[in-house]
């Protein structure tokens, strides 16, 4: 059985990654089904003995989920994924697509998923970020944003679409089920069709106006540098777009590709945990 393990977390709004490493080349790796940040010590507890693990096996955890901002809120969250390893961390989601994307360099992360923020950070490592505040207030330019809109134009037409759309509307995960109909709004603009190129086109201007006004706030030098998280920037005609966006807004930027996932800042996070842990 592994010992001295180190696991990183990525907590999406729609889908859970899990990296996990130790000695000797011992890896794992997990996609599935999102639970919330509640349900998630259930997850990890049920998935540590399929891997051979036990709490005191696991050296590092470092989570990565939406909705936790203040060191207040880390720690609570943390609290609760106590007992699961030697040394716990939870960080922003977007934090960590920051650091996988852009390292410790200053620059704009657009993260545009289920929900979107904008984080930027420069060169004295302060922090700025605009959006981010889920689905009730915010989520500027999301797949749910997109998808809600959509439904919302365009599914009353019968009296059958509006029971569909009140059953949508009141399901456990109706966040993800309404943001799970944006790949078929931009499949629906790719081919010309006016009305799903409208709502993409906006979705974009919005989430270039919020990179304005984080590069802005932090005022970052042109030309800034600009990456990318999440399954609708990772969409190149998409992406191209919100990119054409921000350069009729007025700002000059300089388009870097994400380095690693996610997944993989929190999974170097939680090594750094682990070495830490054997010390």
């Amino acid at each position: 059985m592994p010992t001295g393990v180190a696991v990183g977390v990525d907590l999406g709004g729609t889908r859970v990654r899990l990296v996990a490493s130790g000695p000797a080349g011992w890896s794992r790796r997990v996609q599935s089904r999102t639970p919330s940040l509640a349900d998630l010590p259930g997850f990890l507890r049920r998935l540590w003995p399929r891997w051979g693990l036990s709490p005191r096996r696991v050296a590092g955890l470092v989570v990565a989920a939406r909705g936790v901002w203040t060191p207040a809120e880390r720690r609570r969250e943390a609290r609760r994924l106590r007992g699961l390893a030697r040394r716990v961390k939870v960080i922003p989601d977007v934090e960590a697509a920051f650091l996988g994307a852009l390292g410790d360099h200053p620059g704009v992360l657009i993260l545009a998923g289920t929900g979107s923020i904008v984080l930027g950070r420069n060169r004295r490592g302060r922090w700025a970020r605009a959006g981010g505040l889920g689905p009730l207030l915010g989520d500027e330019g999301s797949a749910f944003w997109i998808g809600r809109w959509w439904l919302t134009a365009t599914g009353r037409n019968t009296a059958r679409d509006e029971a569909r759309l009140r059953q949508i509307a009141r399901a456990p995960d109706a966040v993800a089920r309404i943001a799970a109909v944006a790949p078929s709004v931009l499949r629906r603009a790719a081919r010309g069709d006016r009305r799903a190129l409208a709502f993409v086109i906006s979705s974009q201007e919005i989430l270039a106006a919020l990179a304005c006004c984080v590069a802005e706030d932090l005022r970052l030098s042109p030309p800034v540098p600009v990456s990318w998280a999440g399954s609708l920037m990772e969409n190149p005609a998409f992406r191209a777009g919100v990119l054409r966006s921000l350069r009729r807004q007025g700002l000059r930027v300089r388009a870097v590709a994400p380095a690693q996932p996610p997944v993989m800042a929190a999974h170097a996070l939680a090594a750094r945990l682990a070495r830490r842990t054997k010390r």
